[in-house]
Order: structure tokens, then C-alpha cells, then sequence
């Protein structure tokens, strides 16, 4: 890799050139000590794994060491959690360390749409890109299919209850419902970043063309199917949770779920195969398992359970992603993931960049398609030092759940000697730990202090605690997280959240239910302007939903939506094909 330069060339070029000698999936598995039926080739380079068949014969052997990953809050360009994640499991290989990396699959609609694919970047991706960022073996067609499988058993159930009587309901063997099609609970998926399909109508036409009614989409990563694959253990776990997936409520207020409506086995025969996580590599040929894709500001934002586990019994040191900051991603592994797994993390290590520190100190505001303005390609001591503040918050977040975070100083080549010591200075400050890492322009080489880190932080037993237990009331729920990972004074509520709130706190299991928060990755409040550490404020939730399948209470807090929109300057505009040679190019 030392002849590919991140300064001259494009990630996807890179990727490219790396491809030429990239490991078969078989040898992937013969290094990990697989069995060749527990390897399920998708091609030559791209493989499921048989996660059932190789945690039964490990079933005796103990876990590596558990390393979640995460982030200050972002620009909008993203503080390279994915590529420090790579670059880690890169370093820790060069170390001469069994290490796998796990990480979500992209979805198609940041794929091509501003951020695009969530590979790595520089020296430190996984590959091959094409298949990563294209569909990879199928599994988010699968959850798409699947959920909207259970619109069409919904939709076709209330046509047929609306047009029939319960004399030819009942020789059908059919229960009625009495589906109110003003309550629905959920609409339609599609994977892309499609405003327009936000708020629909369907059902136009005569009484054979169905049900006339308000309906919408949302992204398929959003979906509490997506949420039901990362946190499920196992297939019959997974069964399990699609039946309780309630779809509408009936007239009288009762939930309807998949269950009710008989399509739950039909949706798990769907997803069957999703379950199984995806083998691929990173560029030095370290392995990395992708599995599931939740958004972690709309969703759970985690790759799978499945995938931590299997890891952890295959390698030394398994490396996890969470999304976006800590305030969002390592929150919910902390107080979700964490308590569906039973896993205890060994180390957090949180990415953190002068570009960003630079925003939040006030700097010029960052545009996607943009170019940066020049206060973040030269040196200003200043802006780090008054933004540093948000990653101390961040910081504060990890050690609430007993782990002593590891700071990775994501190195970008503009940054300056004195800026990179200013923030040394500042968490040093408070006890903790930073490093420099120049994996992106290095690889594994430039990762190796990280690594190191890295390894000396999961020597210490962390003493492990969740920032809320289950028994407690929805509302304190969600003001601990609010107050003691946000910063926020207080919450306050809508009418429609205070109602749904009533609902739940009667419902015996679903009070129970941890808190999968939506709010905006671009701030550590609601807002997503007020940068840095904002003070004196409340935190809006204006709904709150019930996923009784993931097993989550989901508080929406200020004006974020479950279907992003398209920009102007969307990433598709760059991405074609080479008509001689057939490989895709532009993909970044």
C-alpha cells in the first residue's frame, strides 16, 4: 500500500488499485480458523458467514477483547468514524494482533446522496467497494421486501375487511380487525433519500384498487426491521420480534401487529439469509464483518449483535462502530445494544478532528459540495481551543458508563503542530487519553500508536453501568439522557407525546422498554445549529413511538424527519460505469 498516496488519488481509486490483491474469502476464513461450510461465498471476495454453526462449535471459548468506536459531534462531512474504525483494525493487525473490524452496510441513500459511501477513506477502507456500497448480498432488499410485505397484508386486510362481511371473512378463516386506516403505525420503505414520498396517498381508484388513505415512506435504515436485525441473537429471536411488530391499531385502540396478520413467517422467510453477517477486508486484508445498517440519529445506529459476537469468539480484539457522536451511537450501544447482548466494551475510542473542533469553536459554517473555507486548512489555535469543549462533553458521556475513553485525533495533513497540541492539552486536562493517528494518509503504519493505546486501555477491567435501569418511568428516561449525555435543562412534551407516554407507562412490558432516542447527529441538542456545548436549553419531544418487535420506546425530539431528502448536488451525479471494463467508478 505504500505506493497508493490519499493525497493524489481518490478513495475509490484506492480501493480499486487495492482490489488487484485483495484476499479470497476462503483464505479470509482459513486465517480466522473457519470451517469451509461455515463460509458462504457471495462471489470470490464477498462472503456470509454461518454464524450459527461457528458460535455452537465456539460456544467454549472465550471473548477477545470488546472496542466500540465512536465520535465528537460531526460537521456535515463526517469525523471519519468508519476509516479510524479501519485503520485501527489495521494497526492492531501491524501489532501482530488477531483482530476483526464490524461495521454497519451503507445505505443507498447517503450512498448517493451527499455523504456517500461509509467505507473508510484514504489508506484505511474496506473492500471491495463496488459490492460494499452497492447492495452487498442483499440484506437491506430484504428488509425492504419484508416490511413492505407487511404494508401489503395490511392494506389488502383492510380493502377486503372495508368490502366484505364476516360471513366471507370467516370462510376464509380470517379474523376481522377493524383496522382504523387514520391509525396507522408505520408506511412504506425504499432506501433511498426520497422527500417527495414522505407524505402520500393511496388507494386511488375504484374499491378493487384498495383502501383510500394517507400513507408515506421512510428509509428503509430507519425501519424497525433494520432496528430487529441489529439487535437480534439469533434466528429464533428473530422470528420472535417480527411477530410483534405492531403495523396500525384497530378502532377501539388495540395494537395490530404482524402477528395479527399472519405475514410474520413470510417476512422472516425474507430476511432468513439477512441474518447471517457479511465476511469482507480491509485493505491490508484484516477481516471486517458488515451486518445490518440502522441510521444511528433515526435508529439504533449499530451494526449487529450477530456480528459483535461472532467476532469476539473468532479474534483477539473485535473493533465496532457506532454512529455518529456519543451522544447518539456509543449512548445507544451503552444503554441498548449493551443490554440486548449482555457484552461489557473493554474501551471506547472517540474520533475527533480540528476540522470539527474548529466548527464548533465558531468557525464559517461547513456546506457539503462546498469548499472549505481556508479557517480550516490554516492554522487557528483559537477556534480548536473554544470548541474543544464538545469533545469534553463527549468525553464526560463515555466515562458515565465506567469506561476510560481513548481520543483518536483523526490527523488530517492541514493540520497544524500547535492546533494538534491544543487539543492534547485539553483532554490530557481531565485525565484522559489522546492519541495522533495518520491512518487515513498511512494505514495501518500511521495507526499504530491508536493501536497501541488501544491495547494498554483494554487492560483495565471497566466498571461497566448503564445509565438507566428499565424499571424506571419513560419520562426519566429520557431526562437522564437529556440532562446527563445532551446537557439539557429539562424536556418538555407535546400533547401527542404526553398521551402516547400515559399509554405506555399502562402497558405493563412496554414501560419497560429502553429508550432509542431520534434526534439530530449535528448537534448535541435538538438544534441542529447550536454547535459546541449548548446551555440553557430544553429538549422538545414531540412524539414518541412504540417498536414492540426491536423492543424499544422511541422519543422524536425536535423537527427530524424518517426520510431524508436528495440535494442538489447528489453523489449519483458522479458515479457511471467503465463500458470496457465494467467496473464502477466514482463511488467515494
Amino acid at each position: 500500500m505504500s505506493k497508493l498516496d490519499p493525497t493524489k488519488m481518490k478513495d475509490w481509486e484506492i480501493a480499486e488499485k487495492a482490489a488487484e490483491s485483495m484476499k479470497t474469502v476462503y483464505q479470509l476464513g482459513e486465517e480466522l480458523g473457519l470451517e469451509k461450510a461455515e463460509v458462504l461465498p457471495y462471489g470470490h471476495y464477498v462472503g456470509k458467514l454461518d454464524f450459527a454453526a461457528i458460535l455452537e462449535r465456539l460456544k467454549s471459548r472465550p471473548d477477545g477483547k470488546y472496542i466500540e468506536v465512536t465520535a465528537i459531534t460531526p460537521t456535515p462531512l463526517g469525523e471519519g468514524k468508519s476509516t479510524t474504525s479501519m485503520g485501527l483494525v489495521e494497526g492492531l493487525g501491524r501489532l501482530g494482533k488477531k483482530v476483526i473490524g464490524a461495521i454497519r452496510q451503507p445505505s443507498s441513500g447517503p450512498t448517493f446522496n451527499i455523504k456517500g459511501s461509509a467505507a473508510g477513506g484514504g489508506l484505511s477502507q474496506c473492500i471491495p467497494l463496488t459490492e460494499f456500497s452497492l447492495g452487498l448480498t442483499g440484506d437491506i432488499d430484504a428488509i425492504t421486501n419484508a416490511h413492505n410485505l407487511a404494508m401489503v397484508a395490511l392494506t389488502s386486510r383492510i380493502q377486503h375487511e372495508f368490502n366484505s362481511s364476516d360471513a366471507f371473512m370467516a370462510s376464509k378463516g380470517l379474523k376481522r380487525l377493524d383496522i382504523d386506516p387514520r391509525n396507522l403505525a408505520v408506511g412504506w420503505t425504499i432506501d433511498f433519500c426520497a422527500q417527495a414520498l414522505r407524505e402520500i396517498t393511496i388507494g386511488l381508484g375504484g374499491k378493487m384498487d384498495g383502501f383510500m388513505m394517507r400513507s408515506g415512506f421512510q428509509i428503509t435504515v430507519s425501519s424497525e426491521l433494520m432496528a430487529i436485525l441489529a439487535v437480534a441473537t439469533d434466528l429464533a429471536d428473530l422470528r420472535e420480534r417480527i411477530g410483534k411488530m405492531v403495523v396500525a391499531y384497530s378502532k377501539s385502540g388495540q395494537p395490530v401487529s404482524t402477528g395479527d396478520l399472519e405475514v410474520d413467517g413470510a417476512m422472516t422467510a425474507l430476511m432468513s439469509r439477512a441474518i447471517n453477517p457479511n465476511l469482507m477486508q480491509t485493505i491490508e486484508g484484516q477481516p471486517v464483518l458488515v451486518h445490518a445498517g440502522p441510521f444511528a440519529n433515526i435508529a439504533i445506529g449499530q451494526s449487529s449483535i450477530i456480528a459483535d459476537r461472532v467476532g469476539l469468539k473468532l479474534a483477539d480484539y473485535l473493533v465496532t462502530e457506532s454512529g455518529f457522536g456519543a451522544d447518539i451511537g456509543f449512548e445507544k450501544f451503552w444503554n441498548l445494544k449493551c443490554r440486548f447482548s449482555g457484552l461489557t466494551p473493554h474501551c471506547s475510542v472517540i474520533v475527533a478532528t480540528v476540522r470539527a473542533l474548529k466548527m464548533h469553536g465558531g468557525g464559517p459554517k461547513v456546506v457539503p459540495g462546498k469548499p472549505l473555507d481556508k479557517a480550516y486548512t490554516e492554522e487557528n489555535v483559537g477556534l480548536v481551543e473554544k470548541g474543544v469543549e464538545n469533545l469534553l462533553a463527549h468525553i464526560e458521556t463515555v466515562k458515565k458508563s465506567g469506561i476510560s475513553p481513548v481520543v483518536c485525533i483523526n490527523h488530517f495533513y492541514t493540520d497544524s503542530d500547535a492546533e494538534v497540541a491544543a487539543v492534547r492539552k485539553a483532554v490530557e486536562a481531565i485525565g484522559a487519553c489522546a492519541v495522533v493517528s495518520k491512518h487515513w494518509e498511512h494505514g495501518g503504519e500511521g495507526a499504530e500508536a491508536l493501536a497501541e493505546a488501544v491495547v494498554a486501555a483494554c487492560e483495565t477491567k471497566p466498571n461497566f453501568k448503564f445509565l438507566y435501569e428499565n424499571e424506571l418511568p419513560v419520562k426519566e428516561k429520557i431526562n437522564r439522557i437529556a440532562t446527563q449525555v445532551y446537557g439539557a435543562d429539562g424536556v418538555s412534551y407535546s400533547a401527542v407525546a404526553e398521551e402516547k407516554i400515559k399509554q405506555i407507562e399502562a402497558d405493563d412490558e412496554v414501560k419497560k422498554f429502553g429508550c432509542c432516542m431520534v434526534k439530530t447527529h449535528l448537534s448535541l441538542s435538538h438544534d441542529p445549529t447550536a454547535k459546541c456545548r449548548p446551555k440553557g436549553w430544553t429538549l422538545p419531544v414531540r412524539d414518541v413511538l412504540t417498536y414492540r418487535g426491536a423492543k424499544f420506546v422511541v422519543p422524536v425530539a425536535g423537527d427530524i424527519k424518517l426520510m431524508p431528502g436528495t440535494a442538489s448536488d447528489a453523489a449519483f451525479r458522479k458515479v457511471d460505469v467503465d463500458v470496457k471494463t465494467g467496473k464502477v467508478k466514482g463511488l467515494f
